[in-house]
């Protein structure tokens, strides 16, 4: 039988917009060198991503916590909400001054942070919460990473710049060597979250395989058969881990010390909120996001004793060694403290 590749023209709307943001971002920007406008305080323009990671922004944004904690600085915020694709997108965006804060994987904030060194000097802000990644596939020939073929394709939310990426070319590197860190990158394709995740349930598509997120994860393994986890991001990185993240550049930080600490304490209020109210938190996900999940799949991602809500990063240092071991990044990060800013909130991580 002949293999069938995934429509494009099936695309989700959510998806369809993300990649015009991804494109217009990516023209935008042309040189590093220009600086993003700066503006007064009292605005925050803030992108995400897809998924239940990004809970804590669902959170914020339902429950107008940034616009509470600005009138607490004395300060009205007018908050905008951006959704994107793909840490590439996300940082042409941050970069040519469309965003304030970008929201994406640990492997973006360090490619940015390594970029603007000395310029913009972008560093992480804040933890998104600790979730388990996974590798799902349905192609029943594959059960570890040395069984995918050319003839698999694995999705993921950018080749080689996202966190899936990156834990992929670590799990290569533990698997073969650092010297076949990329093995596995010539049969990755950029993919959205949901458009993957619907290939990997529907099967008969190119796409064989799928390192995303939750739910979107959760929902390939409840509805293919043949779907199982050939890798989980944990397993890889050495225990629980923040794989998403949010960073901004220096000067919106230095600029807005009002705004920025408003935004702080929403997360931090955010994350309170979703680790005492898992069932709240499923709900209010599936409204803001419109999501159609199963409630109770999304209740129990959001109760497994792996997912830790908490906005301080942890366990990041090992896939900040591991890229510069490889030449991923120039610059070699002595601590974790020297890609992200040094606030209170985040004093604890790692």
């Amino acid at each position: 039988m002949p293999m069938k590749f995934f429509p494009w023209t099936a695309l989700s709307r959510a998806a369809r917009g993300a990649a015009a943001l991804s494109v217009g971002a990516a023209v935008a920007v042309s040189t590093l060198a220009i600086p993003a406008t700066a503006h007064a305080e009292g605005r925050i323009r803030v992108a995400e991503q897809f998924g239940v990671v990004y809970l804590l922004l669902n959170v914020a944004r339902d429950q107008q916590l940034i616009e509470k904690h600005g009138r607490k600085q004395g300060i009205d915020i007018k908050v905008e909400w951006k959704q994107l694709s793909g840490g590439a997108a996300i940082n042409d965006a941050l970069l040519s001054g469309a965003i304030d804060i970008a929201g994406a994987g640990v492997g973006p904030l360090l490619t940015v942070w390594d970029r603007t060194r000395g310029k913009q000097n972008v560093k992480g802000v804040a933890s998104l919460g600790n979730f388990p990644y996974y590798l799902v596939t349905n192609n029943p020939k594959v059960r570890t990473i040395a069984d995918f073929t050319d003839k698999d394709r694995i999705a993921l939310p950018a080749v080689s710049v996202s966190v899936q990426s990156r834990v992929l070319q670590l799990a290569a590197a533990k698997q073969w060597g650092d010297q076949a860190f990329n093995r596995l990158d010539k049969w990755t394709v950029a993919l959205p979250h949901p458009d993957a995740a619907a290939a990997i349930i529907a099967g008969g598509t190119e796409i064989t395989g799928h390192f995303g997120n939750p739910p979107f994860q959760e929902q390939e393994l409840a509805g293919n058969p043949n779907a199982r986890v050939v890798l989980n991001s944990y397993d890889v990185l050495g225990g629980p881990s923040s794989a998403t993240v949010l960073y901004a550049t220096e000067a919106f930080r230095n600029d807005n010390p009002k705004t920025y600490r408003a935004f702080l304490d929403a997360l931090a209020e955010a994350a309170s909120f979703a680790s005492a109210n898992p069932e709240a938190a499923a709900d209010l996900y599936i409204r803001v996001n419109k999501a159609s999940i199963d409630r109770a799949l999304l209740v129990k991602v959001l109760k497994n004793p792996q997912v830790q809500f908490k906005i301080a990063p942890q366990n990041t240092f090992a896939l900040a060694e591991f890229m510069h071991r490889i030449g991923a990044i120039r610059n070699q990060p002595k601590t974790w403290q020297d890609y992200f800013f040094q606030d209170a909130a985040t004093a604890q991580g790692s």
